[in-house]
């Protein structure tokens, strides 16, 4: 049997037609050597099935790329934790050059990759910070807090709210069990006070199936009691209410 993690890899897929349309002209580029990364470099060093090369592009980069239609208008701060191979921290990063990104990882193997990529790309925006979520909470807040097929809902929210500013928001990408874990979770989200969860379908016409986001904000900005997610001097959300989204 052909052990395929040593195959040699294809090489990076053809650029479709939607890419154009959703990446701005000038970071397409960017966004072509990223994939190149992926299929290269991203399949040796085990952080992309062989197997998705040639999906690459529709499963994966526009995957996450399309997230950006829940994000702020305006400039912001994300937090990406569990990046991986960047999926959906870089993407964003690439498709927002105004936005200042942190990804977050625990594996070695895996900041390497994110921090190569970043500096290869010239991605000013981004900081790799090894490690986990809670090792920021209490030191740093995000307007906006991602994750990709990190971690059910309910371990996920007490990962990421710490990170949430009190005008921010966590927008994780789910799948078609989204409003399940929502009902299934209805406990959590009341004891961390968070407001009614908003799930959001994007990428229409981009991607099939269409993208799911989960967006949690919190229910009164001035009662965030989580450690790190307290309004204070300083913080990096709360000099105005950010939670108005592209929708």
């Amino acid at each position: 049997m052909v052990d395929v993690s040593r195959e040699t890899p294809p090489g990076p897929p053809a650029t479709p037609a939607e890419a154009r349309g959703v990446f701005p002209s000038e970071r397409l580029s960017l966004a072509e050597r990223y994939t190149a990364w992926l299929a290269d470099a991203g399949v040796v060093r085990g952080l992309i099935g062989p197997r998705e090369v040639p999906r690459l592009w529709e499963r994966h980069v526009l995957n996450c790329a399309v997230v950006n239609e829940a994000l702020p208008d305006e400039a912001f701060t994300l937090c990406d934790i569990g990046s991986g191979a960047g999926l959906p921290g870089l993407v964003l990063a690439i498709m927002r050059p105004d936005a200042a990104i942190t990804l977050v990882e625990p594996l070695l193997r895996r900041t390497d990759f994110l921090t190569e990529v970043a500096e290869n790309l010239g991605l000013s925006n981004v900081t790799v910070h090894r490690g986990r979520a809670e090792d920021l909470a209490g030191a740093q807040q995000f307007d906006v807090v991602t994750s990709r097929a990190v971690a059910p809902l309910d371990r996920l929210l007490r990962w990421s709210m710490p990170l949430v500013g009190p005008d921010g928001e966590l927008v994780a990408m789910k799948g078609s069990s989204a409003a399940e874990e929502i009902e299934t979770h209805a406990a959590v989200l009341k004891k961390l006070r968070c407001a009614a969860p908003i799930v959001q379908q994007v990428g229409a016409g981009v991607v099939d199936p269409q993208t799911t986001v989960v967006r949690v904000s919190w229910a009164d900005p001035t009662r965030v009691s989580l450690p790190g997610a307290t309004r204070r001097n300083g913080s990096t959300s709360g000099k105005k209410d950010r939670r108005s989204r592209r929708r």
